[in-house]
C-alpha cells in the first residue's frame, strides 16, 4: 500500500514549518526551529515533506490560509533540499522514490515559486546521486520542454526548462564525462538549441541560460553545435523579449574567448547590433551589451579589428558613462554623513588576503596595482541561496550603484581597455567631449568627464602627459567641489595620474604638481563625507604604490594625517586606512623605524588593536596591515610584540578549539578560518622582524605549546591557513631553528601529505599549489640546517619532489621551490640520494636554469654537487648541462655565509670529471665559447 502521511504528525509539521518562517514571533521561529530539527530524526521527515510541498491544495485537515499554505510549501521545500544536500546518502529508498514521482508535478504547478523550487530539489538529487542515480529525469525534463504532443501546459514547460538550466549550472562536468560510451551534452545541447525555437519567451531565455554554461567550454557537443547556435542567435538578436536579448549578449560575449574565429567574420554587424542594445532602457541588459567591448579590447588578437568601429563605440561608451537619473536618486546626494556610523550590511565582507607563495628568490609576490575600485567587478556573495530561495536581505535593483557592477563601471572598463589598445586614437575620440563637459554646470556631466580622465590614464598616459600641467590643477580644485560624488571620482582619477606626478624630477615641478595632488588627496580622507574620504584613502594607497621611497621626506605629515583618520573613522574606512598604512609601511620599510613617526603610528595602531574584539571582522585588515609595519619596524617593533604574539597565539587556539568542538556537534557554527590565516602571518612578520633570540623567547614561552598549534594549522582543511601555516614553518626553520628541532619528527609526519600531487581537487587548483610551494619551500629550509638529521625524511621527501619536478602541469614556481628543496637535501644526505641521481640530475638543472641567483639557489648548488662528487658516473647524459650550469652562475662574487663553499665545491666537481674523463679537452670542447672562457677564468684547470 503507498505510503500516507498521519494527520497529527502533517499538522504538527506544517506549523513548524509556518513559524520557522515567521518574521514576527522570534520566539515561535526559535521553537520551530528546534521542532524541525527534532524531526529530521523521523525516518518519514522526507515523505512528509513531498507530501506537502508537492500539493497544490492544502491537505483534508489542515486549517490555514492560501498565504500560509504557500509558506509551509516554501519551507517544505527548501528543508528537503537541504536534507539531500547534507545526508542524501541516508535518505531510505521509499523517499527517493517518492521525491522522484513528486519532482515533474512541482515543475508543473501554478506557482513559479514552486517550479522553481522543484528546480532547486532536482538539482540537489543530480549533484549528489550523479546522473545514473535519476537515469529517467533528463529525457523526461527534455520531453516536457519540447511539447511534442501539445499537451503540455505553459508553466510545465518553463518549470522543465528552468530546472534543466540549473543542472545545467551545477553539474556541467558531469554531463561532458562520458557515461555508458554516451557523453550525456552530445544528446542535450542540440534539444537546448531546438528550445530557443519555443512560442514561451521564458523558455526561449532559459534554454539560452542553459546553453551559456557551455559556451566557453570547448567540449566536443559545443564543437559540433556553434554554428547551429549561431544561427540560433541571430534569429533571436530581434527577439521582442529583453531576457532573451541579455542571454544572446552574453553567449555572443562567451564565444570572443571561446571561437573568435566565428565572430570575426560578423564583427561589422555585430558592434552595430551591441550598440543599439547598450542603449536600450532596461540597464540589465545595456549592460550585459557594454560587456561584449570590454572582452573585445581583452582578448589579444579580435582588439585589432574594432580599429574601423572605434570612433562609433567611444561616443556610445561615453554617453553609458553618465549617472542615470535613478542612479542619482539612489546616491543620495550631498551629504555630510561623517558623524553617522556605517550599517552594518555597508561593510564589505572582509576576507584575509591569501598567504604569498614563498618564491624561489624568497620573497612574496606583490599584487598588481588594483584599478581602485571605480569600477572592479565586485565579487558575487553567493551564500549557496538558489533562485526562488528567500533571503533575509535582497536590495536588488535598489543597491547602491557605487556597490554594484553597472553599465556606467562596464563602459568605463571598456574605456580604459581601448585606451591601452589603441591610444591616440581613443584620446582624440574623447578630447571634444572632455573639453565639453569637463567645466560643466550639471554635476552628472562633470563627473563623467572625470572618470574619462581617469579611465584613460592608463593607455594614454604619453599623450596625456602634455595636458597634464593644465589638468592637473583643475582637478586639484575639483577636489573642493560641492558634489560629493564628484569630490570622490576627482580622488579616483587623480590617482591613476599620481605615477606622473611622482616620477618628476625638476624640484619647481614638484613643488607645484606633485606636492599639491599628495596634499590634496590626503586632505579628502578627512572630507565630510565617507565616500569621499574612502576614495582618498584608495587614491592615497595608490598614489604609495606608485611614488615609493619618494615619500619619505613626507612621512611625517602622512602619519599625523592617518592619526586624524584613526579618530575619525567608522568602520568601513577603517578597513582601508589600514590599506593606506600598510602600502607606506611596504615602501618606506625601515624609515618608518625613526622615532619620531613610531610615536606618532603605535598608539593608533595598539589603540585599535586594544578595541577590536577576537571575534570582529576588523581584526583581518588590522593583523594584516600590523605584519606588514612589524616587517618595516624590524627590532623596533620588541615593546609592541609580546602582546600581540601571545594574542594571535590564543587566537589561533580558540579558532582550533572551535574546529574540534564543531566535529563532535555539527549544530555549532563554522569557526571563520580567516582569523588563523592573518594570525598565522602577523607571528611570521614578527619572527622575521626581531632580533632572534627576542623571537625564541616568545616561541618558547608561548602557551599552548607553539609547534603542536603550528602542527594543527598544516593539518587543516583549509589550503589557506594551510598555506600560511607552512609559510610560518619556513619562517621558524629560518629565524628559530633550535626551538623548532624537537619538534620536527611530529612535522615530519605530516607534512609529506602536503606534497601529494593527487590530493589537490581540480576546483582548488591555485591554492592546492599554493601550499604545495610552501610546504617544499619550508622543507629546504629545514633541510640546510638540520642536515644529516633529515634522514629518516630523505626517502619519501626525494620521491615527492621527483613527482613534482617531472610533472609539466606543475607551476613553474613550485618546480623551482621543489628543486631547491632537493638540492638542498644533498647537504648532508649526499649518499642516500646519490644512487637515484641519474634519474633527476636533468630535471633539477632545468628547473634551476629559471631560478634567478639568491642565497637559495646557491645552497641548492651546494647540496648537488655534493650528491655528484658520491656518484659522478651517474652525470653522464647530463654532464654537459652541469658544466654549463656552473659556467653560468653569476652570483659567485658574493661571499656571503650561506654561498661560502659553493666556488670550492664546483671547482671539486670539475677536479674530479677532469680525472675521471680521458679526453676530458674533447668534451670540454663541446661547451659554448662564451661558457669555456668562463670558466677557465673562474677556476682552476
Amino acid at each position: 500500500m503507498a505510503w500516507q502521511p498521519s494527520q497529527e504528525s502533517l499538522n504538527t509539521l506544517a506549523a513548524c514549518l509556518k513559524d520557522s518562517l515567521s518574521g514576527f514571533d522570534k520566539a515561535a521561529q526559535k521553537q520551530a526551529e528546534i521542532m524541525l530539527t527534532q524531526a529530521k530524526t523521523s525516518p518519514d521527515i522526507n515523505n512528509y515533506l513531498v507530501y506537502l510541498f508537492s500539493s497544490e491544495t492544502p491537505p483534508t485537515g489542515l486549517q490555514c490560509t492560501a498565504q500560509d499554505y504557500f509558506l509551509v510549501r516554501s519551507a517544505a521545500a527548501i528543508m528537503l533540499k537541504n536534507n539531500i544536500k547534507t545526508g542524501s546518502r541516508q535518505i531510505p529508498e521509499g523517499s527517493l522514490a517518492f521525491i522522484k514521482m513528486a519532482i515533474p508535478l512541482g515543475l508543473q504547478d501554478k506557482n513559479a515559486q514552486i517550479r522553481n523550487y522543484s528546480g532547486n530539489i532536482a538539482t540537489e538529487m543530480i549533484r549528489r546521486g550523479g546522473i545514473m542515480s535519476w537515469p529517467e529525469l533528463l529525457p523526461e525534463l527534455l520531453k516536457m520542454i519540447g511539447n511534442e504532443t501539445g499537451q503540455i501546459s505553459n508553466e510545465a514547460q518553463e518549470g522543465a526548462m528552468a530546472a534543466m538550466a540549473k543542472i545545467c549550472e551545477d553539474n556541467y562536468k558531469m554531463l561532458e564525462r562520458e557515461l555508458n560510451g554516451e557523453r550525456p551534452l552530445n544528446f542535450i545541447l542540440p534539444k537546448l538549441i531546438q528550445a530557443t525555437k519555443s512560442s514561451l519567451p521564458k523558455v526561449r531565455a532559459q534554454a539560452l541560460t542553459a546553453i551559456n554554461v557551455f559556451t566557453p567550454r570547448k567540449s566536443q557537443a559545443m564543437l559540433n553545435s556553434v554554428d547551429d547556435l549561431l544561427q540560433a542567435l541571430f534569429s533571436l538578436a530581434s527577439d521582442s523579449n529583453n531576457d532573451v536579448r541579455r542571454q544572446v549578449c552574453r553567449a555572443f560575449v562567451q564565444l570572443i574567448e571561446a571561437r573568435p574565429d566565428k565572430i570575426q567574420p560578423h564583427l561589422p554587424g555585430l558592434v552595430d547590433y551591441i550598440l543599439t542594445q547598450q542603449q536600450s532602457d532596461d540597464e540589465d541588459l545595456a549592460c550585459d551589451a557594454a560587456e561584449f567591448f570590454l572582452a573585445i579590447g581583452e582578448h589579444e588578437h579580435l582588439w585589432q579589428s574594432l580599429s574601423p568601429f572605434i570612433s562609433k563605440i567611444i561616443p556610445v561608451l561615453l554617453g553609458c558613462m553618465v549617472y542615470s537619473a535613478e542612479d542619482i536618486a539612489l546616491l543620495g546626494g550631498a551629504s555630510d554623513d561623517e558623524d553617522e556610523d556605517d550599517l552594518e550590511k555597508d561593510i564589505k565582507p572582509q576576507f584575509a588576503k591569501k598567504s604569498s607563495a614563498r618564491q624561489a628568490k624568497g620573497d612574496a609576490s606583490a599584487d598588481p596595482a588594483q584599478n581602485g575600485n571605480a569600477y572592479e567587478k565586485l565579487a558575487s556573495m553567493d551564500d549557496d541561496l538558489e533562485e526562488g530561495e528567500i533571503d533575509d536581505f535582497e536590495d536588488g535593483d535598489d543597491a547602491n550603484p557605487d556597490e554594484r557592477w553597472t553599465l556606467r563601471k562596464c563602459s568605463a572598463a571598456a574605456l580604459d581597455v581601448f585606451a591601452r589598445d589603441f591610444r591616440g586614437p581613443v584620446f582624440e575620440s574623447i578630447l571634444p567631449y572632455l573639453t565639453k563637459n569637463l567645466k560643466h554646470d550639471d554635476w552628472p556631466y562633470r563627473e563623467a568627464a572625470v572618470l574619462a580622465l581617469g579611465a584613460v590614464a592608463e593607455g594614454c598616459m604619453d599623450i596625456v602627459t602634455p595636458h597634464l600641467t593644465e589638468l592637473v590643477p583643475y582637478l586639484i580644485s575639483l577636489l573642493n567641489d560641492p558634489e560629493p560624488v564628484v569630490r570622490q571620482i576627482t580622488c579616483w582619477t587623480l590617482g591613476r595620474y599620481s605615477s606622473w606626478a611622482a616620477d618628476l624630477t625638476d624640484p619647481t615641478q614638484k613643488q607645484l604638481y606633485f606636492e599639491p595632488m599628495m596634499e590634496g588627496i590626503l586632505t579628502k580622507m578627512l572630507d565630510s563625507n565617507k565616500k569621499v574620504q574612502e576614495a582618498g584613502a584608495s587614491a592615497f594607497a595608490n598614489l604609495e604604490e606608485k611614488a615609493g621611497k619618494r615619500l619619505e621626506p613626507y612621512s611625517l605629515p602622512i602619519i599625523k594625517q592617518y592619526v586624524q583618520c584613526f579618530k575619525k573613522y567608522k568602520d568601513r574606512n577603517m578597513f582601508i586606512l589600514y590599506d593606506c598604512v600598510q602600502t607606506l609601511a611596504e615602501h618606506i620599510g625601515p624609515v618608518l623605524a625613526r622615532p619620531d613617526l613610531v610615536n606618532e603610528l603605535m598608539p593608533a595602531l595598539i589603540d585599535r588593536w586594544t578595541k577590536v574584539s577576537d571575534q570582529s571582522r576588523e581584526l583581518f585588515p588590522l593583523l594584516e596591515c600590523l605584519s606588514y609595519v612589524a616587517m618595516a619596524l624590524n627590532d623596533a617593533f620588541t615593546p609592541y610584540a609580546q602582546p600581540i604574539f601571545i594574542r594571535c597565539v590564543n587566537i589561533i587556539h580558540q579558532n582550533l578549539e572551535a574546529s574540534l568542538a564543531l566535529v563532535n556537534n555539527p549544530a555549532l557554527d563554522s569557526p571563520d578560518k580567516d582569523f588563523l590565516v592573518t594570525s598565522l602571518d602577523l607571528l611570521s612578520a614578527i619572527i622575521q622582524a626581531l632580533d632572534p633570540a627576542k623571537s625564541a623567547k616568545l616561541v618558547q614561552e608561548s602557551q599552548p605549546a607553539f609547534f603542536e598549534l603550528l602542527t594543527f594549522c598544516m593539518e587543516d582543511p583549509s589550503d589557506e591557513v594551510r598555506q600560511s601555516a607552512y609559510a610560518l614553518l619556513g619562517d621558524c626553520a629560518k629565524y628559530v631553528f633550535e626551538q623548532l628541532e624537537p619538534s620536527l619528527p611530529n612535522i615530519f609526519s605530516v607534512l609529506p601529505k602536503q606534497l601529494d600531487l593527487d590530493s589537490i581537487l581540480d576546483e582548488d587548483i591555485d591554492s592546492g599549489f599554493g601550499v604545495v610551494n610552501n610546504a617544499c619551500w619550508s622543507v629546504g629550509e629545514i633541510a640546510i640546517r638540520h642536515k644529516s638529521n633529515m634522514a629518516p625524511y630523505v626517502p619519501e621527501l626525494f620521491q615527492r619532489f621527483i613527482e613534482i619536478i617531472t610533472n609539466p602541469g606543475i607551476p613553474k614556481g613550485v618546480t623551482e621551490n621543489a628543486a631547491i628543496a632537493l638540492g638542498r637535501l644533498g647537504l648532508g644526505n649526499g649518499e642516500l640520494l646519490a644512487p637515484h641521481l641519474a634519474n633527476f640530475a636533468e630535471d633539477f638543472l632545468n628547473s634551476m636554469d629559471e631560478v634567478d641567483p639568491s642565497d637559495e639557489k646557491a645552497t641548492a648548488f651546494r647540496g648537488f654537487t655534493s650528491i655528484v662528487e658520491k656518484n659522478p658516473m651517474a652525470m653522464e647524459k647530463s654532464l654537459l648541462h652541469f658544466f654549463s650550469a656552473i659556467a653560468r652562475y653569476r652570483d659567485l662574487k658574493l661571499r656571503s655565509e650561506t654561498k661560502s663553499g659553493l666556488h670550492e665545491g664546483f671547482q671539486k666537481a670539475i677536479g674530479i670529471y677532469r680525472q675521471i674523463i680521458p679526453q676530458f679537452d674533447q668534451f670540454f670542447g663541446q661547451l659554448q665559447p662564451q661558457d669555456q672562457q668562463t670558466l677557465r677564468t673562474t677556476y682552476v684547470f
